[in-house]
C-alpha cells in the first residue's frame, strides 16, 4: 500500500511539472526593453506585413518616413513647415530637416521602449546622423532586419497583380486568382495590369531600390546589427525567424 501511495505521489509530481512546462511553452516570449529596429527590404518582400506583426507582438510603434512627415506637417512644427515648403515646391527635403523630424518623432512617449523605423535611413549620411542622434538620446540601433527575397520571385509577385478597373478589386494570377481567368469575380469586368506592374517596370524599380539599399546593408553589417531573414517562405515562418533573433 505504501509503495502504491509513493508511486501515485511520484506520478502526481511528474504531472505537475509537465503541466507547468506546458503552460510556459505557450506564453509569449518577451523581448528585452528598448528594442530599436530598422526594417529593410525591396518592394514585394512582405516588409509591411512583417512590420504589422512586429508592432502587435512587441508593442513598439511602426514609424514610416511618410507618417513622420505627415505628423510634423499636421502638428505645424517648425520642421514640419520647412518640410512642407520643400515638398510644395517639388524639391527633396534636406537631410537636416528630415533628421530633425525623425528626432521629434523618436522623442515621443510611445517610443520610450523602442521603435520600428521603415523607410529611414535611405543614405549613409542619414544612417550616420541617426547614430549620432540616438547616441545623444542614450540609445542605439539594436537590429536592422533585412527581409530578403530573390529578385525573380519579387518580379513574379509584383508583376502578377491584376486590377478590376470598375470596382478596384485586386487579384494575383498565382496567389489570389479570380474564379474565371482574367475576369473580376464581382462585376465580370476584364482585369487589367497597371503600367507600373509590368515585368520590365518592376525589374527597373527593384534595381533602383537595390542600388540604394546595398550601401546601407553593408554599413549595418559592419556595425554588427544586420540580420538577414529569408522572406521567401510563408508569412508565419518569416515572422518566426524574426522572433528568434529578437528574443535572443
Amino acid at each position: 500500500m505504501k509503495k502504491f501511495v509513493r508511486s501515485v505521489e511520484h506520478i502526481t509530481r511528474i504531472l505537475r511539472i509537465e503541466l507547468i512546462r506546458f503552460k510556459f511553452s505557450y506564453l509569449p516570449v518577451r523581448a528585452r526593453d528598448n528594442l530599436n529596429i530598422i526594417l529593410m527590404g525591396l518592394p514585394g518582400a512582405g516588409k509591411g506585413t512583417q512590420a504589422e506583426k512586429i508592432n502587435k507582438t512587441y508593442h513598439i510603434p511602426h514609424i514610416s518616413t511618410g507618417d513622420m512627415f505627415r505628423l510634423a506637417i499636421k502638428e505645424g512644427t517648425a520642421l514640419g513647415k520647412k518640410a512642407k515648403e520643400y515638398m510644395d515646391n517639388g524639391a527633396l527635403v534636406p537631410d537636416d530637416v528630415t533628421v530633425g523630424i525623425v528626432e521629434e518623432r523618436l522623442r515621443m512617449e510611445d517610443c520610450k521602449n523602442g521603435f520600428l523605423l521603415d523607410g529611414f535611413p535611405r543614405t549613409i549620411p542619414q544612417a550616420e546622423a541617426l547614430n549620432t542622434l540616438l547616441e545623444n538620446m542614450g540609445k542605439k540601433i539594436d537590429h536592422v532586419i533585412h527581409v530578403h527575397v530573390p529578385e525573380n520571385i519579387l518580379i513574379e509577385r509584383l508583376s502578377g497583380r491584376r486590377i478590376c478597373p470598375t470596382c478596384g478589386r485586386t487579384y494575383h494570377i498565382e496567389f489570389n486568382p479570380p474564379i474565371e481567368d482574367g475576369v473580376c469575380d464581382v462585376d465580370q469586368t476584364t482585369l487589367i495590369q497597371r503600367d507600373d506592374d509590368t515585368a520590365e517596370t518592376v525589374q527597373n524599380r527593384i534595381s533602383v531600390n537595390m542600388k540604394q539599399m546595398q550601401p546601407l546593408l553593408d554599413f549595418y553589417e559592419q556595425e554588427g546589427v544586420l540580420i538577414t531573414i529569408n522572406g521567401n517562405k510563408q508569412i508565419s515562418e518569416v515572422f518566426d525567424e524574426i522572433q528568434h533573433h529578437l528574443n535572443v
